[in-house]
C-alpha cells in the first residue's frame, strides 16, 4: 500500500508514470541503485603488486553466483592480471561448491592463503566464522581450527613468517601450527566473564576494538588484551517471537557512571606459557587501553591509555620481558582527548608522528622519543583529519584534511622535518570527498572519490604524481540510472546560528522549483560528536529517498551543528563538552529559523525533521524543546535519558554523572516531553543492543504520563540498524514516508 491509499493531498511517492524514485525502487528486494562491488583488494608485501577477488565466470550457472570468486593479481604498472587462486580449487572435499570468502590474508611470498569463510555477525561486524587455509604449490585446501565448533574462531592471524595463525575461539587463544596442523591452547581461564583476545561490548562499540591479539615482528609472542566483565551490570535482550517462551539473552553493559570491564594487557610466548602482564593504572576498571602494537624489533608493546574522563592520553611502552612500563608521551586536553589510531614510526623508530588538538587545531606533530620535544608538522588555521600514509625516503607524510571547505576531503602532504608547507596533492579539478589506501613502498595507491549525489570512483594511481593508471570501479550503471531520473537541484550552503559561528548545510529542492509557491521544509538531523552529515560525498539510500521526497514536492534540509567532528577547529568541535543534546538542539533551531527568514518559498507551518540514533535523540530535542518551530518529527533508535547510554561515549563528551548531574538531565530528550505539542513517530527495535528499547518505553510512560498523543512502531528483535529481516528496512521507510505524506503533507510533485 502506498502513503496516498491513505493520505488525501499527499505526495505521489508510487507513481510509475514518470522517472521518479519509489520505495520499492530503493529498498525493494531487487533494489536498481546499489554500487558496484570492488574488492577486497589488499596490497602485496615488497612493492608485488595488489590481490583482489573477483567473481568467477567458471561459476555462473550456480545459484548465488556472485558469491563465488577467485582470488586475482594486478601488476600495477602493467596492468597485467593473473589468477593466483581460483574459485575451482577451493571446494572443500564431499562439496560441489566453492568456499565463500569473506576475507583473506597472504603469507609474505603469497605461497599460502588464509580464507574467513561462513562469517557470523557479532554485535557490529561478521567476526566470528571458519576459517581455511589454501597450499598453492600442492593445492591442498585445509580447514583450520581442530575440532573448534562451526563459526567459532575468530581473527585469525598469519605469524610474521607465514608458518602458524593465532586466534581466538571461546574467549581464549590459540596458536596453531600451519604444517602439522598442530594446535596449542595459550589461555584456558576465558569464559563468559573473562574475555581473552578479543573486546568486551562497550570497547567494541566505542573504540572499535575487536581483534585483541598482536604477533610480535619476531613471531616469538603475542600480546593481547583481557576484559574482565565481573560486577558489570548485566543488559537482557528479550526474543518474543522466536520459540513459545521468550528467550533472554543477556550481556555486560556498563552504563554511565557504572562499574565497567577491568582492563590489561599482557604478552605470552607463542610457544605457550603463563602471560606476563604490564604494570598499569592501579584501578585497571577507570581506564581504557584502546590501541596497541609492537615495536619494529620486537622490544617493546606499546599502547595508548586514558583515564576514565579520557581527558588524558598515556602513550606507553611496556618491556614484554619484565612487564615495566614507561609514559613515554601525553596528550591532554580540557574536554577529551582522541585516540591516536594512524600513528607511524619514522627515523628508525626515534620519532613517531601523532595527531593532537593543543594549538586550537587538530595537526600532524613528529615527537621524539629521546626527550618528548614536539615538531609542528602542519601549522596553520586548519585541520588534520587523519593520517594515511608516510614516505620517508621522499621525506614527506601524507594526510587528509579540507582547509577551504568543512564538507570535502582531500589529500595533502607535509615534510617530515617540519620545514616547508602542506601541499595539497588531491587535483584541483576533484572536488568532493576521496579516501586514499597507499601501498607498502608507498609508490601507488587505491583511490576513491565521490560527491553528493555521484556514487564513487575507485581508481589505481601513481604516487606522488596523482596519476591515474586505471579505474578499478566506475559504477556506470549506477550513474546511468540516476542520470535518467527527473533531477533535483541541490547546493551547499551556510547559515549563521549564534556566537559568531557558521553552520555548513544542504539542500534538496523539488523539479521544476518556483520560488512564488510555499514548500514544506523536512530538516535530516544527526548532530552528535560521532558523525558529520553535511558532507559532499554519496551517501547511498538516505540520498535517494531525500531525493525521493524532494521529487514529490518536499523541499529537504541537513545542517551540521557546532559539535559535530568537521575540520572547523577545536573550539567548534568541543564547544559541546557536558552539553550534549542542549547546544546542538539550539543551534538546529537557531539555524531552522535562520533558514526560513530567508527562504520565503519554505512554509513555516510545515517544519519536520527526522533522525536516528543522536539524531533521533537530536529530533526529540528538536520537537520537544522548540514546539513552536518543528511540527512533525520522527526518532529512531534514539536515546531518552543520557543516564541509559553507555560509559565510554556518553561521558568522554558529558563528564560523569555525579559531577555534571544537571547537564545530564537538561540534555536528555525525555526532561521535556511534557512540551511536545506537533505530530511525533517513535520508530525502535527490541533488539537494539546499543541503544535499548528501554529508551522507548520510558519516553512513552513520560508522554502518556502528559497525556501526549504519538504514534509508535515497533520491530521485533531488530538491533540498532533495523536491518534484520527480508522486508524491515524496506516497510521502514515506507512507515517514515506514509507518516510524513499523512502529517506534512506537500501537495504532491511540487505543486503545492
Amino acid at each position: 500500500m502506498c502513503p496516498t491509499d491513505t493520505a488525501k493531498g499527499a505526495a505521489d511517492f508510487c507513481n510509475p508514470s514518470r522517472n521518479l524514485l519509489t520505495i520499492d525502487r530503493i529498498f525493494g528486494m531487487d533494489s536498481e541503485f546499489k554500487p558496484e562491488k570492488w574488492g577486497p583488494a589488499y596490497w602485496l608485501k615488497k612493492g608485488t603488486g595488489y590481490s583482489s577477488l573477483e567473481v568467477s565466470p567458471d561459476f555462473s550457472h550456480f545459484d548465488k553466483a556472485d558469491e563465488i570468486k577467485d582470488l586475482v593479481h594486478y601488476d600495477p604498472a602493467s596492468a597485467v592480471r593473473s589468477t593466483l587462486v581460483a574459485a575451482a580449487s577451493l571446494i572443500p572435499a564431499g562439496q560441489d561448491r566453492p568456499l565463500s570468502i569473506e576475507n583473506y590474508a597472504w603469507t609474505e611470498d603469497t605461497e599460502k592463503v588464509l580464507l574467513f569463510t561462513n562469517a557470523q555477525r557479532v554485535w557490529r561486524e561478521k567476526t566470528r566464522g571458519d576459517y581455511w587455509l589454501l597450499h598453492r604449490n600442492t593445492g591442498a585446501l585445509q580447514q583450520l581450527g581442530g575440532s573448534a565448533p562451526e563459526a567459532s574462531m575468530m581473527f585469525a592471524t598469519l605469524s610474521p613468517d607465514g608458518t602458524r595463525i593465532a586466534y581466538v575461539c571461546e574467549n581464549n587463544l590459540y596458536v596453531q601450527h600451519l604444517d602439522d596442523l598442530q594446535i596449542i591452547q595459550l589461555t584456558t581461564d576465558g569464559g563468559p566473564s573473562l574475555i581473552n583476545g578479543t573486546a568486551d561490548w562497550v570497547n567494541e562499540e566505542e573504540f572499535h576494538l575487536r581483534n585483541g591479539l598482536r604477533w610480535s615482528p619476531d613471531g616469538k609472542s603475542i600480546a593481547y588484551w583481557q576484559f574482565d566483565t565481573t560486577g558489570v551490570q548485566q543488559f537482557p535482550l528479550v526474543n518474543n517471537t522466536d520459540s513459545l517462551y521468550p528467550k533472554i539473552t543477556c550481556y555486560a553493559y556498563p552504563k554511565v557512571g557504572q562499574i565497567n570491564s577491568a582492563c590489561r594487557v599482557g604478552v605470552v610466548s607463542a610457544a605457550g606459557g603463563d602471560t606476563l602482564w604490564f604494570e598499569s593504572n592501579p584501578d585497571p576498571r577507570n581506564h581504557y587501553i584502546p590501541h596497541m602494537e609492537w615495536s619494529s624489533d620486537s622490544k617493546r608493546v606499546l599502547f595508548q591509555q586514558l583515564n576514565r574522563l579520557q581527558n588524558t592520553n598515556h602513550f606507553i611502552s611496556g618491556n614484554p620481558q619484565t612487564g615495566e612500563t614507561d609514559i613515554i608521551f601525553t596528550d591532554r586536553d580540557e574536554a577529551w582527548v582522541e585516540v591516536m589510531r594512524e600513528w607511524r614510526w619514522i627515523d628508525d623508530g626515534e620519532r613517531f608522528l601523532w595527531l593532537s588538538e593543543r594549538d586550537g587545531w587538530n595537526h600532524l606533530y613528529a615527537v621524539s622519543i629521546k626527550d618528548q620535544s614536539v615538531c609542528l608538522l602542519t601549522p596553520g588555521d586548519y585541520d588534520v583529519l587523519s593520517l594515511v600514509g608516510v614516505d620517508e625516503k621522499d621525506g614527506c607524510a601524507y594526510f587528509i584534511a579540507s582547509p577551504e571547505n568543512a564538507t570535502q576531503r582531500y589529500l595533502f602532504r607535509a615534510p617530515l622535518d617540519g620545514s616547508g608547507k602542506a601541499e595539497r596533492v588531491t587535483p584541483a579539478t576533484q572536488r568532493g570527498t576521496h579516501s586514499y589506501r597507499f601501498s607498502t613502498d608507498g609508490h601507488w595507491a587505491f583511490h576513491t572519490y565521490s560527491r553528493f549525489g555521484q556514487p564513487p570512483i575507485v581508481e589505481l594511481i601513481s604516487m606522488p604524481d596523482h596519476r591515474v593508471v586505471r579505474v578499478l570501479a566506475d559504477n556506470k550503471a549506477l550513474n546511468e540510472k540516476l542520470a535518467a531520473l527527473t533531477p533535483c537541484h541541490h547546493e551547499f550552503f551556510k547559515v549563521p546560528i549564534e556566537d559568531g559561528f557558521v553552520a555548513d548545510a544542504w539542500c534538496i529542492q523539488p523539479p521544476d522549483f518556483d520560488p512564488s509557491k510555499k514548500y514544506p521544509l523536512f530538516i535530516h538531523v544527526y548532530g552528535e560528536p560521532a558523525a558529520s552529515t553535511v558532507l559532499d560525498v554519496w551517501a547511498g539510500d538516505n540520498f535517494l529517498w531525500h531525493t525521493m521526497l524532494a521529487q514529490n514536492g518536499y523541499v529537504v534540509v541537513c545542517i551540521d551543528n557546532r559539535g559535530t567532528p568537521a575540520p572547523l577547529g577545536r573550539a567548534w568541535r568541543k564547544s559541546i563538552y557536558r552539553q550534549i543534546g542542549s547546544l546542538a538542539s539550539r543551534d538546529q533551531a537557531a539555524a531552522t529559523r535562520e533558514i526560513l527568514r530567508t527562504r520565503p518559498y519554505l512554509d513555516a507551518s510545515r517544519v519536520g525533521i527526522w533522525g536516528w540514533s543522536g539524531g533521533g535523540s537530536m529530533s526529540l530535542n528538536a520537537i520537544f524543546r522548540h514546539p513552536d518551530l518543528y511540527h512533525t518529527a520522527m526518532a529512531i533508535a534514539f536515546v531518552a535519558n543520557q543516564r541509559f547510554y553507555d560509559t565510554i561515549y556518553q561521558e568522554r563528551y558529558m563528564g560523569l554523572p555525579d559531577d555534571n548531574a544537571e547537564g545530564f538531565r537538561h540534555g536528555s530528550p525525555v526532561t521535556f516531553a511534557h512540551q511536545l505539542q506537533g505530530n511525533l513517530l517513535l520508530v525502535y527495535g527490541t533488539g537494539d543492543d546499543n541503544c535499548h528499547y528501554q529508551n522507548c518505553e520510558v519516553m512513552v510512560n513520560e508522554l502518556v504520563n502528559h497525556n501526549k498523543q504519538f504514534s509508535q512502531v515497533i520491530y521485533p528483535n531488530c538491533g540498532h540498524a533495523l536491518n534484520e529481516g527480508s522486508n524491515t528496512r524496506r516497510h521502514l521507510y515506507q512507515t517514515l514516508t506514509r507518516y510524513l505524506s499523512e502529517n506534512m503533507p506537500s501537495g504532491g510533485n511540487g505543486n503545492c
